[in-house]
């Protein structure tokens, strides 16, 4: 028996550290690594140790005998990755492949004094940032967040049906109560403590506010109601404290998404399946409410080029394909898109839609109520958003067709990529939505610090901010052990209370523990994992050991 790595991969290498016998890759140390879509295990050499199994964080790896339904593709998927590669011969050492000596880029000198390090973002850059430095050093670390509560876009950006890649915020979360971490949630940089205030109190600070902007289609009719982001739907059926429960209104049969990257499959799997399945999450009370009743039966997925150009993942799409009572559909109106799927070599991506039912879809019928599902539409691209109170069609580019055709949908989502947004005090590159930096190092700021999205652009999932925090964090020390960094003029103790003194929904370690348990509690009422609370007011009056009377949602009549 052998394991096999599966869609919840987040390629962060956790896995390939504990290998004993080097049957996983690519690893950190080979090209491709970073740019696969996941990590692979080799069966040959897998000796079903399961070591990679107990250490993965998001549960992707499984025993191949195991998989079952559409997981079962990935036995295939892993062997495929190595039909074609030589195995490197096996050495005499005790982890049969070459054993270099001990080597420790990111650590301090033993007698160093300890630094005070805050980092500003509690998402998977954040934390990333925050485990290398109390695993590798003595730093004293602050973690900082404007909301007032952990988690990023490990609470608020992965779907609430996938409770595996959700399973990463359990291992960070152990770090929050860590003898040498201080929790200051519920402080904004800019609005309760500048730049220049966060700078003075520490040796250095890490900023990791990730890509919180969407990027605009540019279409005439695009500020009409009915027409939002990818952002705030991600955001409102995982309750984000900042997006309302009326933040997305479901009232007609078809949605129109543009874009298929694996923020638009989320998207389009959400709105159409089981609401009963979606009930054991913990996807936000109102949006459940709101699901349950929805009309809608239709998501059209819009990608500007062919499907060998699709943005998504081949994980993602198998799991689409697998998705119970939802039909997956390509419109193949437009020749070239069919031509691409059947010339399409094995393993290429536009060969997964091989067996996918094709259609020339009749886009003025009304959407069937007896069925729910999901169409791919290639080679089309928006051209206006159609409406005068709010959207009711979408107009999009048709081969053979000047005027384009027209889509008629009561809700128009835009997933076309996320982009940073300036933060005062740092510089910022208006063209790339990126912090200017030099291997993380802020451009004309000592001690300023930069990971993840807002570093490197908004690409790559969880596992790509390991790489990314450690490249920081050996910056970081360098410039430490260098002494390039100013000491700071005040103290922890007074950083603490100068943020009391600004912040009026201040939680610390106790308080995201309150409501961390407020929330499993109403769960277990509901019979769920966790019913999240979905406003500041509610997060804050948890964290302080109150109550709050939860709202019941209710679709209208």
């Amino acid at each position: 028996m052998t394991y096999a790595i599966t869609q919840t991969c987040c390629s962060d290498a956790t896995c390939v550290a504990v290998c004993p016998v080097n049957c996983i890759h690519p690893t950190p140390g080979e090209p491709d690594f970073g740019t696969t879509e996941m990590l692979y295990v080799d069966p040959r050499a897998c000796i079903d140790c399961g070591a990679c199994a107990d250490a993965c964080p998001v549960d992707a790896v499984v025993p191949a005998d195991r998989l079952t339904g559409g997981l079962k593709e990935y036995e295939e998927i892993n062997a495929a990755y190595y039909a074609d590669r030589t195995p490197a011969p096996a050495v005499a050492s005790p982890m049969f492949h070459p054993w270099g000596g001990p080597a420790f880029t990111r650590s301090l000198p033993a007698d160093f004094a300890p630094l005070r390090i805050a980092v500003v973002g509690t998402g998977p850059a954040g934390m990333y940032a925050a485990e290398d430095l109390l695993l590798h050093t003595n730093a004293e670390v602050t973690l900082i967040d404007r909301l007032p509560v952990a988690g990023g876009l490990v609470r608020y950006g992965v779907a609430p049906d996938h409770p595996a890649t959700k399973g990463a915020g359990e291992t960070f979360a152990r770090f929050h109560s860590h003898p040498r971490v201080r929790l200051r949630l519920g402080v904004e940089i800019g609005r309760d403590v500048t730049v220049e205030e966060l700078a003075a109190h520490h040796d250095a600070v890490v900023y990791a506010v990730g890509a919180p902007a969407d990027r605009r289609l540019g279409i005439p009719g695009e500020e009409l109601p009915g027409s939002v982001s990818a952002t705030s739907v991600v955001s409102w059926y995982n309750a984000h404290p900042e997006t309302g429960a009326d933040a997305v209104e479901l009232s007609a049969g078809r949605v129109v998404v543009v874009g298929n990257g694996n923020v638009a499959l989320d998207v389009a799997r959400v709105l159409v399946m089981d609401p009963d399945a979606l009930a054991a999450t913990d996807i936000a009370d109102h949006a459940l409410a709101a699901l349950r009743g929805t009309p809608v039966r239709e998501v059209v997925l819009l990608g500007r080029r062919g499907p060998e150009h699709a943005a998504y993942t081949s994980s993602e799409l198998l799991a689409l394909k697998h998705l119970p009572g939802v039909e997956l559909l390509v419109d193949d109106r437009d020749p070239r898109t069919g031509e691409a799927i059947d010339t399409a070599a094995p393993g290429d991506r536009a060969a997964l839609l091989r067996d996918v039912r094709r259609e020339a879809v009749d886009w003025t019928r009304e959407p069937a109520q007896d069925r729910r599902r999901i169409v791919l539409r290639f080679h089309s691209a928006p051209v206006e958003a159609v409406g005068t109170e709010r959207v009711r069609a979408v107009r999009v580019t048709e081969e053979g067709a000047a005027a384009g055709a027209e889509i008629g949908a009561g809700l128009l989502v835009r997933a076309i990529g996320y982009r940073g947004v300036r933060l005062a005090g740092l510089p910022f590159d208006e063209a790339t939505g990126t912090v200017p930096h030099e291997a993380g190092r802020v451009a004309g700021l000592p001690s300023s610090y930069v990971v993840g999205w807002i570093k490197r652009g908004p690409s790559g999932g969880i596992g790509a901010n390991r790489a990314c925090a450690e490249e920081t964090v050996g910056t970081l020390l360098a410039d430490a052990v260098a002494g390039a960094l100013p000491s700071p003029t005040g103290t922890a103790q007074a950083f603490r209370k100068l943020v009391r003194s600004r912040s009026s929904g201040l939680v610390d370690a106790r308080g995201l523990a309150a409501i961390d348990r407020a929330e499993r509690a109403r769960g277990r009422d509901a019979g769920r994992p966790r019913v999240k609370l979905a406003t500041v007011p509610e997060l804050v009056a948890a964290a302080r050991g109150g109550r709050w009377r939860r709202p019941v949602w209710r679709v209208a009549a």
